[in-house]
């Protein structure tokens, strides 16, 4: 992943690749030993500091209202959630020893494990999971992922260790949603305002490491938790330099400044397979990742809430093209919003072929005609014309441009506008002032996209930032997450993603792979990677002292 996605952690892995996939500042006079031997089996030893890069800065260190991936990244190696999954992706204790649910499926009782501790040694205890359930569906929070949890009726702490949570009816991703939820220190946070406290820029949290420094705009610096829940990561120190420019980014690899980086197509299948001495430092990973980029629709703009305009556009661009032209081939045409190969994802749809006549001609159906012979189709006597805005992403900006000489091509007149992530998100997502976007989702493991189209999550803020309104979906979701028998839920899934393909809020551009180089200094990483992904066993991976940078700038 080299750019910044909108991050739907309610169902994600958590693990410390996320922040080496985004995108980090430490000095360029940081260098390795002069002779260096990859391939000696070295002893595991603890120390040293690794060094990533992202491409754009955490808004805030509290993942709930931040709702991104750069705050997620950062804030998974500092804070624990209740459950995780291992390697294969099973759901197993995080802060918890056990946990049980009810012969009814409504009550599940968690018992954490004994002796957990704060960063700064004060205790971590069931008050501080019932503070962080009180905190995230409060209102005044405004979380995006604060529907999953209003559905609890009732949360209990009837000791120190133990947390009851109960439903008003089963709910399915129940367990999934308390693996994506970071809690929070009571004795730190009550009282006060989430979006306002000096918390977000300086945390406390419980997992393998802690904050150290904050540099805005340069880097981030992380160093062990003496307290980890987790026991002790191998790494010492974990360095994310802020380095919007994917290209600065490479060049900072081959320079032996950062250890490793997210890499477009071309680095990974052409710059750094023709080059002998980056083959000779540089392992290459690819995997099909649980994400999908797309050209999403302001429907409550205008002509977007038209259904034959969105039909159009989706036959006017040519999917393919964009895979190849802008990803090299590494990517995938998809139908569903869910990963190719999944149980969720309906193998009964295709994807909108390309086809221009057909996008000519549903135009034309809306009202949509060249009356002037300028080639742009007008309507009313207003040109058919609007912009596609995006992050800096070179991918994103690539495939806009795509899309820009497809759309001219059945008349329609796109400008295309790249913004910093901060500013694209604080100035148009969360205000809705846009007309098309080209973004891309993170998802996880549970099926339930709630958060992402059910129609009651349109607040700023909040994923369904496009306006979509679907009674049919609504139902759907609604039931998706009550029906606990995965086939029928399959079903249910299935007929969500039928619907929302002939619906066309959005259009899907392709289902990537993540492109990952890391410096072979960096050793313990699983190759073949386990279904979780190489960054699975992140706090096992270690850098020999031979291996190890010879910086000051690091301490």
């Amino acid at each position: 992943m080299t750019s910044h996605t909108l991050h739907f952690i309610k169902n994600t892995i958590v693990v410390i690749i996320c922040i080496w996939l985004s995108a980090c500042g430490e000095s360029p006079n940081s260098h390795q030993p002069a002779t260096v031997d990859y391939f000696t089996n070295y002893p595991i030893e603890s120390g040293g500091a690794l060094i990533n890069a992202m491409t754009g800065e955490p808004s805030g260190l509290i993942s709930m209202i931040a709702g991104e991936s750069a705050s997620s990244a950062i804030s998974s190696n500092i804070f624990n959630s209740l459950l995780k999954y291992d390697k294969n992706l099973e759901l197993e204790g995080d802060l918890v020893k056990s946990w049980q649910i009810s012969a009814d499926q409504k009550t599940i009782t968690f018992k954490l494990k004994p002796n957990l501790k704060w960063a700064d040694n004060q205790p971590l205890t069931s008050a501080d999971v019932l503070f962080t359930w009180q905190a995230v569906t409060n209102e005044k929070t405004a979380s995006p992922y604060a529907s999953d949890f209003q559905l609890v009726k009732k949360a209990e702490t009837p000791d120190a260790l133990t947390f009851s949570i109960t439903y008003d009816q089963a709910y399915a991703p129940a367990l999934d949603s308390w693996a994506g939820l970071h809690i929070l220190p009571k004795h730190l946070l009550k009282g006060k305002d989430l979006h306002t406290s000096s918390f977000v820029r300086n945390p406390v949290g419980s997992h393998y490491y802690k904050l150290d420094k904050w540099a805005h705009g340069e880097n981030l610096k992380l160093s062990r938790n003496a307290n980890s829940v987790l026991g002790q990561a191998k790494i010492d120190k974990l360095i994310t330099r802020i380095i919007p420019d994917n290209s600065a980014q490479f060049l900072e690899l081959m320079a032996d400044n950062i250890d490793l980086m997210g890499l477009d197509p071309i680095k990974y299948s052409r710059i750094i397979p023709a080059r002998p001495e980056l083959q000779q430092k540089l392992a290459l990973y690819k995997e099909l990742g649980n994400s999908y980029t797309y050209m999403g629709f302001n429907l409550k703009h205008k002509p977007f809430d038209d259904i034959r305009v969105r039909h159009a556009i989706n036959y006017a661009i040519d999917k393919q093209e964009v895979i190849d032209g802008v990803y090299l081939g590494l990517g995938i045409n998809i139908a569903s919003p869910y990963k190719p190969g999944t149980r969720w994802s309906n193998p009964a749809l295709t994807p909108y072929p390309y086809d221009p006549a057909k996008a000519k001609a549903l135009l034309k159906q809306a009202g949509f005609v060249d009356t002037d012979g300028d080639g742009i189709v007008e309507r009313d006597g207003k040109p058919f014309a609007f912009e596609i805005i995006t992050n800096q992403n070179k991918e994103r900006e690539k495939s806009a441009v795509l899309i820009q000489r497809r759309l001219k091509d059945v008349g329609i007149d796109v400008k295309i506008r790249a913004i910093e992530w901060a500013s694209f998100i604080s100035r148009f997502i969360k205000t809705g002032d846009f007309d098309v976007v080209v973004l891309g989702w993170g998802l996880g493991l549970d099926p339930d996209q709630f958060n992402i189209w059910h129609s009651s999550q349109q607040a700023p803020g909040q994923f369904n930032f496009i306006g979509y309104n679907n009674p049919a979906v609504d139902n759907l979701l609604e039931q998706g997450r009550l029906e606990l028998n995965p086939d029928k839920r399959m079903k249910i899934y299935h007929e969500f993603a039928r619907v929302l393909l002939e619906d066309s809020p959005i259009v899907y551009l392709s289902a990537g792979y993540g492109l990952t180089a890391i410096n072979k200094r960096v050793k313990g990483i699983d190759n073949p990677a386990p279904p979780a992904g190489i960054g699975h066993n992140s706090h096992e991976w270690h850098i020999p002292t031979p291996l190890r940078r010879n910086e000051i700038s690091a301490n």
